[in-house]
């Protein structure tokens, strides 16, 4: 027999909050790490994780990490009102630019089931009024938001929530899809 974990996604940043990371997922001996946290007011820089979480808009500087053959890392932010997406497991979450959140990066497509699946892909970067935010990545990201609730990652897909811009006090971020082991 086997030991198998499907990891639960991570919950979205509340409050203002740094989003939590997403939890591992477990098959025997191989491991697939959960999702970094997207950044927030109170914590700008996203976390390092399987893939890596976006910027706060403020925050120009590198987002987190993603890990080596898993995922990429998040979008820096745009520095005035475009928050960075999130690291997919096939691209780079975008970067906030001007008054356009960054789109999450793009996941993975698998034929392990038997047919082309696309999963794991970046949560969008959230902005403020007047700007354009940004798309979830293929495979399950979901999409950021000006004043309005996120979309959430994609059950069983393993992809990352939107971020949410908001100019009438902080939004929960949207919540990670869970993991799948196949």
């Amino acid at each position: 027999s086997y030991s198998i974990t499907v990891g639960a996604g991570g919950a979205g940043g509340s409050s203002g909050g740094v989003g939590t990371d997403g939890v591992n997922s477990v098959f025997s001996s191989i491991t697939s790490i959960g999702g970094g946290g997207g950044g927030s007011n109170a914590g700008r820089k996203g976390r390092d994780g399987g893939s890596g979480g976006g910027n706060h808009y403020a925050l120009t500087s590198a987002a987190g990490a993603g890990t080596a053959n898993q995922g990429y890392a998040g979008g820096s932010g745009g520095g005035s009102v475009a928050c960075g997406g999130g690291g997919g497991a096939g691209a780079v979450g975008a970067a906030g630019s001007g008054g356009t959140g960054g789109n999450g990066g793009n996941g993975v497509a698998s034929s392990i089931t038997g047919s082309s699946v696309t999963r794991t892909g970046g949560g969008g970067g959230g902005t403020y009024v007047g700007s354009t935010p940004g798309s979830g990545g293929s495979g399950g990201g979901g999409a950021g938001t000006v004043n309005a609730t996120p979309g959430n990652g994609t059950a069983n897909t393993g992809s990352g929530g939107g971020s949410a811009g908001s100019t009438s006090g902080g939004r929960d971020g949207g919540t990670g899809g869970s993991g799948v082991v196949i």
